[in-house]
């Protein structure tokens, strides 16, 4: 099974549709009139949906066992036709794309089922996903028309003496890269609060969009990122950083002792983050691409 780990619980929605086709009206007619001979096929039907789309993965090998939030199946008939769709929500790591293609598949097979003692000629026609919300591509949109210009800065007294080798910084910026955020400034300071500002100040005249420091937001006295950083905030994002020290916590018990902060310097946004290479990575994974949604807003465009 593929690993979801390290994914965040986001609403996840998906609705399949199939239908059955028949090939009289006199089967559409016993249908509407409660006349099938096995019985109410709709209510049959939605039955065996909701079982489908709770067993998915029983029945699916790699399907990732979910919690269903809700479940919807709803019959149409155009002309010899019945469309079936099928609704299906969950809080969780991964979609229900699956298990709303299964429900509908097994709903076209009662109707089948029910259907063929009074119609040997029924068919299965398409059965296919028509919408999905929820996961990582609901925020592709979000750099469409807009080039983000990023600068990395590593705050570490012994990267910056020579003493160890730097990980984090260029963790940092490949992840970034990934996103498509150009990097344009890479930089490595002691733990210093003057040298942690003049970086600041660099960047904001630059024109840069967006400041991401790594390291320096523990608890030990030369940690000093977060009173470097905070007076220069014009508007701070606080429920920034909780995320990530919640998505922290799940992996290690310590994320509570971050002292991570985020916001604007006028324009540009500004990002602690920790110095650990797993802390990095744990932090862009609960943070991106959905903070990138700053950019747009911004720019006046809205929150569509």
């Amino acid at each position: 099974m593929v690993d979801i780990t390290h994914k965040s619980a986001t609403l996840r929605k998906a609705v399949a549709t199939a239908s059955v086709v028949t090939s009289h009206g006199r089967t559409v007619d016993a249908i509407k009139n409660g006349q099938v001979p096995k019985g109410n096929v709709y209510e049959f039907a939605r039955a065996a949906t909701l079982l489908a789309i709770k067993k998915t993965s029983d029945i699916i090998p790699d399907c990732h066992p979910l919690p269903i939030e809700y479940a919807a199946i709803d019959f149409e008939i155009e002309e010899l036709t019945i469309k079936i769709s099928v609704t299906v929500h969950t809080i969780y790591k991964t979609g229900v794309e699956v298990e709303a293609m299964h429900g509908a598949s097994v709903a076209a097979l009662v109707l089948y089922d029910m259907l063929k003692p009074i119609d040997k000629h029924v068919e299965i026609g398409s059965i296919r996903l028509l919408h999905k919300s929820g996961g990582k591509s609901d925020h592709a949109h979000l750099l469409e028309n807009r080039k983000i210009k990023a600068a990395v800065v590593v705050c570490s007294d012994s990267v910056y003496s020579g003493e160890k080798q730097d990980r984090s910084g260029f963790v940092l910026q490949e992840l970034l890269e990934d996103y498509g955020i150009d990097v344009v400034r890479f930089e490595v300071v002691p733990d210093e609060i003057d040298a942690i500002q003049h970086q600041l100040t660099v960047s904001r005249e630059l024109g840069v969009d967006m400041l991401i420091y790594t390291g320096g937001t523990g608890v030990s006295d030369r940690d000093v990122t977060p009173e470097a950083v905070e007076p220069y905030l014009t508007k701070k994002l606080p429920g920034v950083m909780e995320i990530a020290r919640q998505y922290g916590q799940q992996f290690v018990k310590t994320a509570m002792l971050s002292r991570a902060v985020a916001g604007f310097a006028d324009r540009m946004l500004v990002l602690t983050l920790p110095g650990s290479t797993n802390g990095v990575k744990e932090s862009v994974k609960a943070l991106f691409p959905q903070i990138l949604h700053v950019f747009p807003i911004q720019d006046n465009q809205g929150h569509g």
